[in-house]
């Protein structure tokens, strides 16, 4: 992956937000998304593609589900920097509880 296409995904906030949260919880699913983010579904599934066409994201369908997580194969500088926006304090205030997890996709 290309840094100038990392950072472009990066620099919208709810793209930024989305893979803040992948990269906290390994696996989520759009419902996960728009509870959080208090986004519509159309919304967060046109980001959702966007980082998957640029491969920052890949996803598994499950019964009526699609759960996306942080592609394992990106470069290690692209982990690093996962890593230490998982650390920044602002975008530390996203937390799902497993109880909603398990509430919308069950």
């Amino acid at each position: 992956m290309e840094q100038v296409n990392f950072f472009k995904c990066l620099a919208d906030e709810t793209r930024l937000n989305i893979v803040v949260l992948v990269a906290k919880h390994q696996e989520l699913c759009v419902c996960d998304f728009t509870e959080k983010l208090q986004l519509s579904q159309p919304k967060i599934s046109r980001h959702l593609a966007l980082l998957r066409s640029a491969g920052l994201l890949t996803d598994r369908r499950q019964g009526q589900w699609v759960y996306y997580s942080i592609n394992q194969k990106l470069p290690e500088w692209c982990f690093a920097i996962l890593a230490s926006l998982q650390l920044n304090e602002s975008l530390n205030n996203l937390p799902i509880s497993d109880s909603i997890i398990q509430m919308h996709c069950e």
